[in-house]
């Protein structure tokens, strides 16, 4: 009940989100005013490399920790990212500066000092939040410009030969120089947090004698780190102290706009060009594809037309020949029932998706929610699943409509779920905090079973109650011989070609969304991405409608199938481009992490090519009504 209630509220919320209200921010993410001396509580979130892609909790190493260890609020999305938000010893206080704040000290065993080691050759970095802001590194622009570009967190620490020797050690950055920025009220003395910096240094401090949180270091004063101070070696029984200072600094930039640097991180600039080009050329082939099209068919029906009014119309030919088989139920229905039914739930899940992310309810500082959106609307789009699935079942006269709905509520989950399964079996092998715990994954049953099949179900009955679909011509009762094919109409080689097209309207976009996910980015243009969406829906349609017409003309009525893996193809060509992405992009060398980045991109190619399949289908079945039914037939 309560999930329901949270379905009405977000859609209330969409709808407010379109009136023109002045000041409207999003549930959780509302701004909190500080005034001078409030406590600042800086939360710890997993330790995060993209060599690896195997993200860790943050206590994994041997920090600093506080008595008490609290895990934050988190929505399903963040737990199956691999967040694991908690309570740190860094605490500050509003607009008050500190230098030199002792953490703790700690010596590291055998075991504490491997696992530092471990992350820093695999380049591992600390993230923190502060108001829900990730901490960054600034650092500079490729382009040379002066603009402010971020790194996510810091590096836990780095590799570097001691002068005079060959032998590599290991330095971890124990020091850690906090930047707060701020944007004060000048009525009210309050502020808001618009920026969280960080600059790691690592320090071998020295002390006299040790006093806890009294202790006086030689090394650090009054925020000034001492020249000449040795890194801090990372090593069996070496003592490391973990310090930390802050500063506060006014801006002028308003709590509004304190993402818009986060989001500029990836040079922008250089792709924007191409996936125009890239939309501009998918656009004039679409128009040439639909006016082509256009016209010979006109062509083809006033033909077909005129010479049923003439004596000599004795000899059909083209696609108006095969008229009695073109409506003839393929082979495996049942089995296309299920991937349409299972395509339109993809669709529906794709589409509000978008419509949410553009309306901003999904931006990257609703941490999860994206996640969260999907698997939620998923469960919910099995209405449409069932029905759509059903309402053709029935057109091809089938009977056990249950065992069809069984198969669209189980097959694609049931394939997705096994593989999700031993993934994250995997992860669990290593230890890693991405692993999704077991009452996730009781909760994700829960909805598959408790509200996605009901729901199939429902559909089904639904769809299966209203009257059968009618063919617009009849079908022969005794099947038509197909004549022999010319090789560039042969199956495999026509669906293959279908695929290139749509591949062609989403792989730069697909750049984007690959870097995002991989190289631990944020993806925001989601403007975009919902023009290239639409772009690949026209793109399918328009490719699978004109390949599925030249097999009618040669004859070959097997259009059923065929038109459903043409457009789903371009799965294909993405696999293949997440194959490339791989070896020119990626830093990845463990075995474990490159199964898991080829089993995630296959289930991702999986839904690609059943949401793409889907659109192909739906665009030709469409089309190959329309046109029987605008000749006429005896």
């Amino acid at each position: 009940m309560r999930k329901t209630h949270s379905w009405i509220l977000t859609i209330l919320c969409a709808f407010f989100l379109i009136l023109p209200i002045h000041s409207f921010y999003l549930p959780g993410v509302a701004p909190r005013d500080f005034q001078r001396g409030d406590p600042l509580q800086v939360k710890v979130n997993k330790l995060s490399s993209t060599k690896t892609q195997l993200p860790y909790d943050y206590y994994f190493l041997s920090y600093c920790k506080p008595s008490q260890i609290m895990n934050s609020a988190e929505n399903l999305g963040e737990v199956l990212r691999g967040d694991r938000i908690e309570n740190s010893v860094y605490t500050f206080k509003m607009r008050e500066e500190q230098s030199c704040q002792i953490a703790c000290r700690t010596k590291l065993i055998v075991e504490a000092a491997n696992n530092f080691k471990e992350k820093i050759d695999d380049e591992y970095r600390v993230n923190m939040i502060l108001d829900n802001l990730p901490v960054a590194v600034l650092r500079q622009r490729r382009d040379g410009n002066q603009g402010k570009v971020y790194e996510h967190g810091f590096r836990v620490g780095f590799k570097a030969k001691y002068t005079g020797t060959n032998e590599e050690k290991y330095f971890i950055h124990n020091h850690l120089s906090f930047k707060v920025m701020y944007h004060k009220d000048p009525e009210t003395d309050s502020a808001r947090i618009v920026g969280f910096e960080v600059t790691p240094h690592s320090i071998n401090h020295e002390y006299k004698e040790w006093k806890d949180q009294d202790t006086q270091l030689v090394t650090c004063t009054k925020n000034i780190i001492q020249g000449g101070t040795s890194p801090q070696e990372v090593d069996t029984n070496k003592e490391i102290v973990f310090t930390y200072d802050v500063t506060f600094e006014e801006s002028d930039m308003k709590w509004a706009s304190r993402w818009d640097t986060y989001l500029l991180m990836n040079d922008d600039q250089i792709h924007w060009f191409s996936i125009i080009n890239s939309l501009m050329i998918v656009l004039f082939l679409s128009g040439m594809v639909a006016m082509i099209m256009m016209r010979t068919l006109y062509r083809d029906i006033a033909n077909y037309n005129q010479l049923e009014t003439q004596d000599e119309a004795q000899e059909e030919t083209g696609w108006k020949l095969v008229h009695g088989d073109v409506f003839r139920p393929p082979e495996n229905s049942s089995l296309l029932c299920v991937y349409v039914g299972t395509g339109v739930q993809v669709f529906g899940m794709t589409l509000v998706t978008m419509i949410f992310a553009l309306l901003g309810f999904l931006s990257p500082s609703n941490r999860g929610g994206l996640m969260t959106a999907m698997v939620l609307l998923w469960v919910f789009m099995g209405l449409f699943a069932g029905y759509s699935s059903a309402r053709l079942y029935k057109m091809f006269k089938g009977t056990e409509w249950k065992k069809n709905t069984l198969k669209t509520a189980f097959m694609f989950p049931g394939i997705l779920f096994s593989l999700f399964f031993v993934l994250n079996a995997l992860i669990w092998g290593e230890k890693s905090s991405g692993a999704v715990p077991f009452g996730t994954m009781f909760v994700l049953v829960v909805l598959w079973f408790g509200i996605s099949v009901p729901l199939v179900f429902v559909g089904s009955y639904l769809g299966f109650k209203k009257p059968a679909i009618e063919d617009p011509v009849k079908t022969n009762k005794i099947p038509r011989q197909i004549p022999e094919q010319a090789w560039y109409m042969k199956p495999m080689f026509s669906v293959l070609i279908g695929g290139i097209l749509p591949f062609g309207a989403v792989f730069i976009e697909l750049f984007f969304i690959l870097t995002s996910i991989w190289l631990n980015q944020f993806y925001y243009i989601f403007g975009f991405l919902f023009i290239v969406f639409v772009i690949l829906i026209i793109t399918c349609a328009e490719i699978t409608i004109v390949l599925c017409y030249f097999q009618l003309c040669s004859e070959d009525y097997y259009w059923w199938w065929r038109s459903y893996l043409t457009a789903g193809s371009s799965a294909l060509y993405l696999f293949l481009y997440s194959i490339f992405y791989f070896f020119t992009k990626l830093e990845i060398t463990k075995l474990i992490s490159g199964i898991l980045y080829f089993g995630y991109m296959l289930i991702g190619s999986y839904a690609f090519f059943v949401l793409t399949g889907t659109i192909g289908f739906y665009a030709c079945f469409w089309f190959v009504r329309k046109i029987y039914s605008s000749v006429k037939i005896d």
